[in-house]
């Protein structure tokens, strides 16, 4: 007969076993299958559901811009009057099918896609391909609903702190291409460039053949290449000007900037490719869950580095990210709070960076690493997410974002990789951007960076 504690330690090992048979990544309706139809790139995977979601993934984010505004401009713009359907009409059939439109934009990409019930997939695809081969730029429409629109953005923008210091790393770091704001900023003249002309002929580059993909989740692969056949045959087939830039190099540097509504600062340093990018380096998502500063379990400050050296500052919010694009990354440290908070704290963030290139304990790391692989899953399981990866990775490098790939990859992170990773960042200049209270908030060189 089993004691108690031999009955507690088998029911252990075998829940344990359990586990890492269950923490395996999703196979098979989670994987991409890839093609093409009309000359476009296209992937899918038929998850089970009842609702699909299908998005055009253009090249045509703020990297991408041939001038000022015209990213966010194409995004306000999506869903407007085509040639066969007026705005209302497209609102109107879309809200009598139960369906959501959505579009966005971000460094690197413009996404306009649909959700919708499967059976509705035919209607989506063909408003998807009106919107890329048939809408119509009016002035009228410009001036009175999209510059608006815009220009609401630019007033979020300039009122968060935490976002403004967000953009000015990336332009530290990258100065043009990624460094571009992802929102016009009060220093860029963005009406002077943004007109129904320049928006148009920056469509016809984006909406071309090579600069798109198209992707689907919880749809049919066979269904969704006939339905691109048939309805994106009058795509362009060259852009009017190539969307592209040359390989990101990081530079790196300190910026400050006064704001009187608040404080923030960022800290960043080189990281890593998207995992369908050629500068992949899955150590960067296991340093950012290491270092980290949110916790993920309720009631507990949890085990990252960066909420322990915080402690002092409970009211101050600090988080760390790997920020990953095509052909580059960036592990961001954020700290938002009051700017005594920032400067008492900003110093041990430093420090608690420093001391993963000297030594990472063994729990600590394991934490680490199941936590970054949980993330990188649950991400890449969101449609929204795994829509915009796999699309970038087609147009960019004819790959698709696969969740497998990626979760083997950081079952393959040592803690010597980690510590590489640090060191080689910190022999490098740092970005650092400081936003709001300039005589309180400290410099780079006072905290331990070099710039």
């Amino acid at each position: 007969m089993l004691s108690r504690s031999a009955f507690r330690q088998a029911t252990r090992q075998s829940w344990l076993q359990q586990r890492r048979g269950m923490a395996a990544p999703a196979s098979g309706s989670f994987q991409y299958q890839t093609g093409e139809a009309a000359g476009i790139k296209f992937a899918s995977r038929d998850t089970s559901g009842p609702i699909g979601t299908i998005a055009i993934v253009a090249q045509a984010g703020t990297r991408y811009e041939t001038m000022p505004g015209l990213a966010e401009g194409l995004n306000k713009y999506a869903f407007k009057n085509t040639d066969r359907r007026t705005t209302l009409r497209i609102q109107r059939e879309s809200e009598l099918l139960g369906g959501a439109l959505v579009s966005y934009h971000s460094r690197e990409n413009l996404v306009t896609g649909a959700k919708f019930f499967r059976d509705d997939l035919p209607y989506f695809v063909e408003l998807l391909a009106e919107v890329a081969t048939q809408t119509s730029y009016r002035t009228h429409v410009m001036q009175e609903e999209v510059i608006p629109l815009v220009a609401m953005d630019q007033k979020k923008f300039l009122a968060s702190t935490l976002d403004m210091a967000l953009s000015s790393v990336h332009a530290l770091a990258f100065h043009r291409g990624l460094g571009n704001p992802i929102k016009p900023t009060s220093s860029t003249p963005y009406t002077k460039y943004l007109t129904a002309e320049s928006l148009e002929e920056y469509a016809h580059s984006a909406y071309a053949k090579p600069s798109f993909s198209i992707v689907g989740n919880g749809v049919d692969h066979a269904e969704l290449s006939k339905w691109i056949n048939e309805f994106f045959g009058d795509a362009v087939k060259s852009p009017l000007q190539q969307l592209t830039t040359s390989q990101s190099k990081y530079f790196g540097g300190e910026e400050r900037i006064a704001h009187g509504s608040g404080n923030s600062m960022v800290i960043a340093l080189p990281g890593s490719s998207s995992p369908t990018g050629g500068f992949y380096k899955p150590e960067a998502a296991v340093l950012a869950a290491l270092l980290g500063g949110q916790s993920t379990i309720k009631w507990s400050p949890g085990f990252s580095l960066l909420s322990k050296a915080t402690q002092e500052a409970p009211n101050m919010h600090v988080a760390t990210k790997s920020n990953i694009y095509t052909d580059a990354g960036l592990v961001t440290i954020a700290m938002d709070g009051s700017a005594n908070d920032i400067r008492n704290t900003a110093g041990k963030v430093v420090e608690a960076l420093k001391s993963v290139a000297q030594n990472i304990s063994k729990e600590d790391f394991q934490k680490a690493r199941a936590l970054a692989k949980f993330k990188e899953l649950e991400y890449g399981q969101e449609p929204r997410a795994a829509l915009e990866l796999t699309g970038a990775g087609l147009v960019r490098d004819n790959k698709p974002y696969q969740i497998d790939d990626v979760a083997k990859s950081i079952d393959g992170v040592t803690e010597d990789k980690v510590k590489q990773l640090v060191k080689e960042a910190l022999e490098n200049k740092a970005s650092v951007s400081a936003v709001g209270d300039l005589y309180l908030l400290p410099f780079a060189e006072e905290i331990g960076l070099k710039v």
